[in-house]
C-alpha cells in the first residue's frame, strides 16, 4: 500500500479514483480472494487509488467488520496503490471508527455523508472532531445541496482537515452548478475530486478546473477509465467524449436500477470475480436484470482491449 503522507493532487493527476463493490462469500463473510482479484483487476489497468465507501456499502457494514476490513485492505493493496477507507455515516460510528484508524496506516479517510437530522455547521464540527479523534485528515463527501455550505468546507480546508473533497451531487446539467461553482471561488479546485463517474467528468474538470474523479464502471474496465484521464489531461475532449459514451450503458443500468447494486452484480457479471449477496438495508437487482447488466459488463471490458 502506498505510504504516502497523504492523498495529493500528484495521485488525481495519474490515476482515477476506483470505488469498488466489496465482495462476500455465499454465507455473508468478507471474501479475501474475490476482493484481492477485483483489486488486482484494477490496479492492472494502471489504477493506483482505491476509494472504499458507497459501492462497498461501508453504510451499513457492523461494526465487527470494520477493522478487518481495514487489514484486508491494507494487506491486498499493491505497493504503489493509495486505499481511502470511508468512516460514518453517524457521528457515534465516525468516532467508533476513528479508533480502529489510529490502529492502522491510512493517509486519509472519506466521511460517509449523513442525509437528513444534519446542519451544515454541525457536519463541519463532526468532520473536525472526526479528523482529530482518527489522526488523520479527511475526504469530504458532498452528495446533497444543504449538507455543508462552502464557506464551512473552506474553513476545514483552511485548519488542514481535509486531504480533498469529492463532489457527487448529480444535476440535469453539470455545466450549471451555482453551488459547485461557489466552492471552487472558495478552495482550490485541484482538491475537488467529480464524483459521479464518467459522465459529469469532462465538464467538471475542464470546465470548473477539478483535479480528477472517481469511476465505479472504472472498477470492470480500468485502463478505459485511465484512458479517458489522459485524453482530459492533454486536452483532448473529442477522445474523453468519445470514451464517455463507452461507458454510457452501463451507467445508464445503474442510474434506472441503482448505481451500488448494478456494479456489484457488473463485476461478477463480467467475469471479473464473484461478488455474492449485498449486505442490508440493500437487496440484489432481480433476475431479470442479470443478462443486461452481464452484457453491458462485457462490452465494456472487450472495449478496453
Amino acid at each position: 500500500m502506498d505510504a504516502s503522507p497523504t492523498l495529493t493532487k500528484a495521485h488525481l493527476e495519474r490515476s482515477v479514483m476506483a470505488v469498488p463493490p466489496l465482495a462476500r462469500t455465499a454465507s455473508g463473510a468478507i471474501d479475501r480472494v474475490a476482493n484481492e482479484k477485483i483489486i488486482r483487476h484494477i490496479e492492472a489497468g494502471g489504477v493506483s487509488l482505491l476509494l472504499y465507501g458507497g459501492n462497498a456499502n461501508i453504510y451499513h457494514l457492523p461494526l465487527e467488520e470494520y477493522e478487518p476490513l481495514l487489514a484486508l485492505l491494507a494487506e491486498t493493496a499493491g505497493s504503489s496503490t493509495l486505499v481511502v477507507p470511508s468512516a460514518g455515516p453517524t457521528y457515534g460510528l465516525l468516532l467508533e471508527h476513528a479508533k480502529a484508524i489510529r490502529r492502522h496506516r491510512f493517509q486519509t479517510v472519506m466521511v460517509l455523508p449523513q442525509q437528513g437530522i444534519t446542519t451544515s455547521a454541525g457536519v463541519a464540527t463532526g468532520v473536525r472532531r472526526f479528523a482529530e479523534a482518527a489522526g488523520v485528515p479527511t475526504l469530504l463527501y458532498i452528495k446533497h445541496d444543504g449538507y455543508i455550505e462552502p464557506a464551512d468546507v473552506a474553513r476545514l480546508c483552511n485548519d488542514g482537515l481535509i486531504s480533498a473533497i469529492k463532489y457527487a451531487t448529480v444535476r440535469d446539467n453539470p455545466a450549471h452548478d451555482p453551488y459547485l461553482r461557489d466552492l471552487v471561488g472558495m478552495v482550490d479546485p485541484g482538491m475537488i475530486i467529480s464524483g459521479i463517474g464518467e459522465q459529469p467528468a469532462i465538464v467538471h474538470l475542464r470546465d470548473f478546473g477539478l483535479g480528477g474523479f472517481t469511476t465505479g464502471c472504472g472498477c470492470v474496465a480500468p485502463a478505459l477509465s485511465q484512458a479517458m484521464l489522459g485524453a482530459i489531461r492533454r486536452h483532448d475532449w473529442a477522445e474523453a467524449e468519445r470514451i464517455r459514451k463507452v461507458f454510457e450503458p452501463l451507467e445508464d443500468l445503474r442510474n434506472a436500477i441503482s448505481p451500488i447494486r448494478v456494479l456489484h452484480e457488473a463485476v461478477a457479471g463480467g467475469g471479473i470475480a464473484a461478488t455474492g449477496p449485498l449486505l442490508p438495508l440493500l437487496d440484489p437487482v432481480e433476475d431479470a436484470q442479470r443478462p443486461a447488466i452481464a452484457a453491458a459488463a462485457r462490452a465494456l471490458l472487450a472495449a478496453q482491449a
